[in-house]
C-alpha cells in the first residue's frame, strides 16, 4: 500500500524533480517507510511505500525492468502475487519477493491483458522508455484511487488529490455540479468528476495510455458481463469467502480486523478465529455510551471470550470538533455525513497495533443489507404477476421487523423518474433557487439507483455506482494513519457468483442476506447471525450538532460572508432549518454537517490552501 503520482509534459519541457517531490511530500502518510523518484525528459514519477510485503528496500519504487526499458509505480496489493509469479517463473529471474516486481513483469509478459491475472486491489501507471508512453489502470471495484488531470501541456496523476493540484498551474476552481449532488442527493464519487474542476477520477475497472499527449480510456473490466455460475449453496458461499480471507492475511506484518458487531465484519473475524487460528488476533471497533444511536457495544462483546484484543475507539462531539480540520486533510473532498468520523478513529486507534485491517465492505451493495432493498423486491414481484409471494414477503417483514419502512420504499420506487427526482431532494429547500435550477435538469442519480426493475438490477447499479464512495472514504482515513485496509467481500470471484444468485437467495422471509445467513451457521454467534437492524458506522451526529461548540459554530458559518459567497445556499433558510433541528423538532442533522463540511473545505482548498499536511 503506498502512494503514486507523475508528471507527463509536452516533448518540448522537462520534469523538475521539485515538483515530484512536494507531490510526494503531500501524502507522505500513504507510505512513510520509502520513497522513490524517476525522471527523464518530459516524465517524471514519485512513490512513497507502506511496506507489507519483503520489508527490505529491495521493494523501493519508481521499479525499472530488467532491460531497464519500463518503469512500474504501484499502489495496492496483489494477492495472488504468488501464484503468477509461478507462472512467469521460467521468463524472469524474480530478485525481491514484492507483489509490485510480479506486477511489472506480468505486464511484460501479457501486457493491459495482465489486468485479468489479478486478484487484488490497485491503481497503477507503467512508463515506456521506447515508446514514450504511460499505461495506467485502476482495480475491478475502485478500492484504490488514481486522480489525473489531463491538458494540452500536461497530464498529472496521483493517489491523493491535493498532490494533483500542487502540479496544476491554477488555483483550483469547484465542480458546481458536483457540489448540487452533494447537496441535494448526497452523492458523491459517482462519476469521473471530482469536487474540483479540470481533476478527474479514473473509474473503477477502467486503464488509460498516454502517447504523444493522446489520452485514451476504456473500460477493461465489466461486472455484468463477468457473471460466473451462482454458488450451488451456502457451503460453497461460505467456502468462497473463506479462501477471500485467506489470500488477503497474505503479509510481512501484522493483520486486525474491524468489528462493528453487524454480520459482515463478524463473519470475517469468526473465520479468522476458527478457520485460520489467529487466536492473537487484534480488532477494532467504534463505540458510544450506552442507548446512544450507533452504539454497538453488546453485539461487539459477544467475541469478549474468544477475542483477546479488542480495542475500541469512542467518537464523540468533542473530539470531532478538534479533529475537523485533520479529517478534512484526511478527505480532500466534502463527504455528506459524519459516519466517516467514526471509521477514521478506529483507524487511529488500530494505527498502534497493526499494519493491515480486514473490513467487511461490499457485502450490504451485493446482498441488499439495507431496508429500502425490500422495496426493490416488492417491485419485482408486482411487476412480474408474483403477488402471492410479495404479500408473504410483505407480511413476513411488518412481522419480522415492525417497520413500514419496506412500503415505503416499494411506493417510492414505483413513482415515475420525475417524482422521484422531487421526493429525493424534499426538504432541501435551503438550496439557492438559481443555483438548483442550473444543475438540477437531469433525473440520472435518483432513476440510475433506484429506477430498475428488478432486485438484482438495483444491487448491480449500487455496487456499481454507490460502493466507491465507501471504498474511497475507507481509503482516505487508513491511510492518512499508513494502514492498508482490505475487503474480503470484494475478491472479484466471490463477487462474480454472488451477483448470479436470484432474488429468494438474496431476500427471503423478511430476511436480507439470506444464503450468507445460512452459510454462517455455526460459524458466527447466533445473535449476530439473525440480526436485522442495520447500523454500520453510524454516529450520533443530531445529538453532537446540539451541543454549545458545535452550536456556536454552526451559527458562525450561517452568518459568515464566506458562507453565502459560495452562492450555493440561503443562509435564512438554513438557519431557519437549524432552530428546528435545536428544538428538537426535526433531524437534520446530514444536512448540517453538508454545510459545514462545504464551508470549511472552499475555505482550505479553494483558497489555494492545498497542504494535506
Amino acid at each position: 500500500m503506498c502512494g503514486i503520482c507523475g508528471i507527463i509534459t509536452d516533448r518540448a519541457s522537462t520534469v523538475e524533480e521539485s515538483r515530484i517531490l512536494e507531490m510526494m511530500r503531500l501524502m507522505k502518510h500513504r507510505g512513510p517507510d520509502d520513497q522513490g523518484v524517476f525522471t527523464e525528459k518530459n516524465v517524471g514519477l514519485g512513490h512513497v511505500r507502506l511496506s507489507i510485503l519483503d520489508l527490505s528496500t529491495a521493494g523501493r519504487q519508481p521499479m525499472v525492468s530488467d532491460d531497464g526499458r519500463w518503469v512500474l509505480v504501484f499502489n495496492g496489493e496483489i494477492y495472488n502475487y504468488i501464484e503468477i509469479r509461478e507462472k512467469l517463473r521460467g521468463r524472469f529471474n524474480f530478485k525481491t519477493g514484492t507483489d509490485s516486481e510480479v506486477l511489472l513483469n506480468a505486464y511484460i509478459m501479457w501486457g493491459e491483458s495482465c489486468l485479468d491475472h489479478f486478484n487484488g486491489m490497485f491503481a497503477f501507471a507503467v512508463y515506456d522508455r521506447h515508446e514514450n508512453s504511460i499505461f495506467a489502470a485502476r482495480d475491478r471495484f475502485g478500492i484504490k484511487p488514481f486522480y489525473y488531470s489531463h491538458s494540452s501541456e500536461s497530464f498529472i496523476f496521483a493517489s491523493d488529490i491535493p498532490s494533483v493540484l500542487s502540479a496544476m498551474p491554477n488555483k483550483p476552481e469547484p465542480d458546481n455540479q458536483t457540489v448540487y449532488d452533494y447537496l441535494a442527493f448526497d452523492r458523491v464519487c459517482h462519476t469521473e468528476q471530482t469536487f474540483f474542476k479540470g481533476v478527474k477520477k479514473l473509474q473503477h475497472g477502467h486503464c488509460l495510455s498516454l502517447k504523444k499527449g493522446q489520452l485514451s480510456i476504456r473500460r477493461w473490466y465489466s461486472l455484468p458481463d463477468s457473471l460466473k455460475k451462482p454458488f450451488s449453496g451456502p457451503d460453497e458461499l461460505r467456502e468462497s469467502l473463506e479462501d477471500a480471507v485467506a489470500l488477503r492475511l497474505r503479509s510481512d506484518v501484522p493483520v486486525g480486523a474491524c468489528l462493528s458487531g453487524g454480520l459482515d465484519s463478524s463473519a470475517i473475524v469468526s473465520i479468522m478465529l476458527d478457520k485460520f487460528q489467529r487466536h492473537d488476533l487484534n480488532t477494532f471497533s467504534a463505540v458510544y455510551e450506552r442507548g446512544m444511536r450507533g452504539d454497538e457495544t453488546p453485539f461487539i462483546m459477544e467475541y469478549k471470550d474468544s477475542v483477546k484484543n479488542m480495542f475500541f475507539s469512542r467518537p464523540s462531539a468533542e473530539g470531532l470538533y478538534a479533529d475537523m480540520d485533520r479529517l478534512f486533510s484526511a478527505h480532500s473532498e466534502p463527504i455528506p455525513g459524519t459516519s466517516a468520523y467514526a471509521e477514521f478513529k478506529v483507524m487511529e486507534t488500530a494505527k498502534e497495533h497493526v499494519t493491515v485491517i480486514l473490513n467487511g465492505q461490499g457485502a450490504d451493495e451485493e446482498m441488499a443489507g439495507y431496508h429500502y432493498f425490500f422495496g426493490m423486491l416488492y417491485k419485482e414481484l408486482f411487476t412480474s404477476l408474483k403477488w402471492v409471494r410479495m404479500i408473504n414477503e410483505m407480511l413476513a417483514y411488518r412481522s419480522r421487523h415492525k417497520s413500514f419502512l419496506g412500503l415505503a420504499a416499494f411506493a417510492y420506487f414505483m413513482m415515475p423518474g420525475f417524482l422521484k427526482n422531487l421526493a429525493a431532494v424534499r426538504g432541501k429547500g435551503y438550496i439557492k433557487r438559481d443555483f438548483k435550477n442550473s444543475f438540477s435538469g437531469s433525473d440520472a442519480i435518483v432513476n440510475e439507483l433506484y429506477g430498475t426493475a428488478s432486485l438484482h438490477d438495483c444491487l448491480l447499479q449500487h455496487f456499481e455506482h454507490k460502493l466507491e464512495h465507501h471504498l474511497i472514504w475507507g481509503d482516505r482515513s487508513s491511510m492518512w494513519f499508513s494502514l492498508e485496509l482490505r475487503f474480503p467481500f470484494l475478491d472479484y470471484r466471490f463477487v462474480e457468483r454472488v451477483f448470479s444468485l436470484t432474488s429468494g437467495d438474496i431476500i427471503k422471509s423478511g430476511e436480507t442476506k439470506h444464503i450468507f445467513r445460512e452459510a454462517m451457521k455455526g460459524v458466527i454467534p447466533e445473535v449476530l447471525r439473525k440480526r436485522q437492524d442495520k447500523v454500520g458506522f453510524s454516529t450520533p451526529e443530531d445529538e453532537w450538532f446540539r451541543r454549545p461548540e458545535f452550536r456556536n459554530m454552526i451559527e458562525d458559518i450561517l452568518s459568515s460572508s464566506h458562507f453565502a459567497g459560495l452562492g450555493y445556499i440561503d443562509p435564512a433558510a438554513a438557519r431557519a432549518l437549524y432552530r428546528e433541528h435545536l428544538s428538537g423538532k426535526r433531524d437534520i442533522s446530514r444536512e448540517i454537517w453538508k454545510w459545514v463540511n462545504l464551508d470549511k473545505w472552499s475555505a482550505k482548498y479553494l483558497k489555494g490552501q492545498s497542504d494535506g499536511a
